[in-house]
């Protein structure tokens, strides 16, 4: 959705859509499964842990740049070896922010430098499109996704269209995700300019935050969420704790190879993880694998910590259950 929204409006602004479209292909790269309720469970297991917070903008940036590999003609696997302004857009993409206006910053920064999300702006207007793309493209598919599920019934979402179309001059005949995303891709296209930076007329940014206001006291902070924020705590902990546990064996690689058939999905997918970022004692790695390593058992105490949020955070929402149920079946 961010993908189709961005490239809409940066090829009506005359923008470099192919830098648009790298810098929304990679932007959800590394997300934490389950969303946002994941990456505040993951935040929670590095600070426990004594790692650094854990937030998904820095993390897509980290995928990209030591994930995410490239096979050439000889099936080495390699970095990436993106460019600044990919990698910038990615990490400034945040779309929770409260923005009128997004416009570019001028200034070179050091990407590494980057303390929390939206703390710059990104360095080009095709990543203020992105930026502003992820704004637009969750406002109507939760609220499409929460009709579809039942949180939501559509005497409630006809109350938020009778509200937005007593705001100003455009009416609502529909409250879907079509309906919303063509008139913010529309707004943001008659009102963005290199002077003002991508941005909403006064109108649409009072609707947009209608919206968001409405989707958080009906969709995000209800109880049946709270409940399911539960569930994901309790996956991401009991896989988190299960692989740590091997760090009390002296060759632990050994002894996730003896559990390996009990629980093929996770044991072997990880231990595919270890094979690609890490440098074990003992386990040299295969020559294929010419991309930087990430985990260094030699040298770093943390190592196993790390390699387990990477693992999780890498994870899509099927895959993960799929692993917790090969965890609690017998």
């Amino acid at each position: 959705m961010v993908e189709s929204i961005s490239y809409t409006i940066a090829h009506q602004l005359g923008l470099n859509t192919e830098l648009t479209k790298a810098i929304a292909v990679g932007h959800d790269l590394g997300h934490a499964p389950f969303g946002h309720g994941g990456e505040k469970i993951l935040t929670e297991i590095a600070k426990t842990h004594h790692l650094h917070k854990f937030w998904h903008e820095k993390n897509s940036l980290h995928f990209v740049d030591h994930i995410e590999l490239l096979e050439d003609n000889n099936h080495n696997q390699h970095n990436l070896n993106l460019t600044y302004a990919v990698r910038d857009g990615i990490i400034s993409h945040c779309g929770e922010m409260n923005q009128k206006y997004i416009q570019k910053r001028d200034n070179y920064i050091n990407l590494n430098d980057y303390q929390y999300a939206g703390e710059y702006n990104p360095w080009t207007y095709e990543g203020c499109v992105v930026k502003m793309a992820d704004k637009i493209a969750y406002l109507a598919r939760d609220i499409e996704d929460a009709l579809r599920l039942n949180v939501l019934s559509q005497s409630q979402i006809d109350e938020l269209r009778n509200e937005l179309n007593q705001m100003g001059s455009y009416q609502f005949h529909a409250i879907n995700n079509g309906s919303v995303v063509n008139y913010f891709i529309h707004d943001v296209v008659e009102n963005s300019s290199v002077e003002k930076g991508i941005g909403l007329s006064q109108e649409a940014f009072d609707k947009m935050k209608v919206i968001m206001k409405f989707n958080y006291q009906n969709i995000y902070l209800i109880k049946r969420v709270q409940i399911h924020e539960k569930y994901v705590s309790l996956i991401l902990h009991s896989i988190f704790e299960f692989l740590y546990d091997y760090k009390e064996h002296d060759d632990f690689i050994q002894a996730l190879k003896q559990d390996l058939k009990q629980y093929p999905k996770l044991i072997g997918h990880y231990l595919t993880w270890l094979e690609k970022y890490a440098d074990i004692p003992q386990y040299p790695r295969q020559n294929i694998y010419k991309n930087q390593i990430i985990y260094d058992f030699h040298h770093d105490q943390q190592a196993l910590e790390k390699s387990i949020i990477d693992y999780l955070a890498g994870m899509s929402d099927a895959f993960i259950i799929q692993v917790f149920n090969e965890l609690i079946s017998f």
